[in-house]
């Protein structure tokens, strides 16, 4: 009998996490909540947290089931809040519609609740149970984990190489150059990640060499939009090139030149953020970066870079997730690696590694550190 009312809970917690995450994008700086309400063994509400529509999950689900919803179970995959925000506390909306079970994926690493939600519904009298599908909890809600913990958002480091380690194929004269490493399907995953990402990453390198959009193009819903930050020590952005000049012009420029030069003037009229700070070997302090991004309520950045910049953002230790697509191609030239820079003085070592297949392609996806422990 355990069993079976194990695999209903996890059937019921697959269907709030699919919930929460049908409110990808349009969270954010929230974590992405979805809520079911059960009783008698069907569902009598549903819902996902928006941030622009204020309620969280569980209050929405709840107005779903109206009066059914006394001497229900609920199911939400992160702890219901019990302090007062944007809106009052989760727990007395739980408490006041008659609850009479709550099963949790995950608790809440928000300081502000951590466990205190759990504890007011039990001293109610409310039956808890936390667990189910907490693996899979955590996951969807990593970036906020990572950013209400430390102010930093979660950085994940993308790069698409051959199986022989190149980042690039090599240019044979009287040859065009193919553009793309990948395969349509990986190229397809990317663009889901960038919708996922509150913000992407790129060294004024690549907006030179490649001149790229770095755009969500999924088509997808977003409260806001992509923001595409370059950092550019010498300030050399183009206000001509594709970033600064696409209809979305949500560009953020980070550098050690004054904001107040010509070129910074241009690029402003342009629509173009421009921001000085501090510098570190001649180049933008990243850690001061990522650091503006976090008070910016970014939770996620991708950085999509070559291998200077992806060398020194994994050498200060700002990388928290690695995701390397791999094509079955073999470029044969001279090297160049995904990072590039001094020899490491310890080698960055992933852990909780996953392999993924787009189409001919296979990806890697592994982690430099544990998110929820912040080490």
């Amino acid at each position: 009998m355990q069993i079976v009312q194990c695999v209903r809970d996890e059937h019921w917690m697959d269907r709030a996490l699919d919930l929460a995450r049908t409110g990808e994008a349009q969270a954010s700086p929230n974590p992405m909540v979805g809520a079911v309400v059960v009783k008698n063994g069907r569902a009598v509400g549903g819902a996902f947290h928006t941030y622009e529509g204020l309620r969280h999950a569980e209050v929405l689900a709840l107005d779903a089931a109206g009066p059914a919803a006394r001497g229900a179970t609920l199911y939400v995959n992160l702890e219901p809040c019990c302090h007062t925000g944007r809106t009052g506390p989760c727990t007395d909306a739980i408490l006041a519609a008659g609850i009479r079970q709550v099963v949790v994926a995950a608790a809440d690493p928000n300081p502000a609740v951590a466990g205190r939600g759990i504890k007011r519904l039990r001293a109610a009298g409310v039956r808890v149970k936390i667990g189910v599908r907490q693996v899979e909890a955590r996951r969807l809600n990593e970036a906020f984990c990572r950013w209400i913990t430390t102010g930093r958002p979660l950085v994940t480091l993308k790069s698409a190489l051959t199986l022989d380690g190149h980042v690039a194929l090599p240019h044979l004269p009287g040859r065009p150059q193919e553009r793309w490493i990948t395969s349509v399907d990986s190229r397809a995953e990317v663009q889901r990640m960038r919708h996922r990402s509150d913000a992407v990453l790129t060294g004024i390198g690549t907006v030179l060499s490649d001149d790229p959009l770095l755009t969500d193009r999924t088509g997808h819903p977003r409260r806001r939009r992509l923001l595409r930050v370059v950092v550019d020590s010498r300030l050399r952005l183009p206000p001509r090139s594709k970033l600064v000049r696409s209809r979305d012009r949500n560009v953020l420029v980070f550098t050690t030149q004054s904001p107040e030069s010509s070129h910074a003037r241009a690029l402003r009229r342009a629509g173009v953020e421009v921001v000085r700070v501090r510098s570190r070997a001649n180049r933008p302090d990243l850690g001061a970066v990522i650091e503006d991004l976090g008070r910016r309520e970014i939770l996620s950045v991708m950085l999509e870079a070559g291998p200077r910049l992806n060398w020194a953002a994994l050498e200060a230790g700002l990388v928290d997730k690695v995701f390397l697509f791999y094509a079955p191609k073999i470029a044969g030239a001279d090297h160049l690696p995904v990072a590039r820079g001094r020899p490491w003085k310890r080698a960055p070592t992933l852990r909780n590694i996953s392999l993924h297949r787009f189409g001919s392609d296979f990806a890697v996806e592994g982690y430099l550190r544990d998110v929820y422990r912040n080490r």
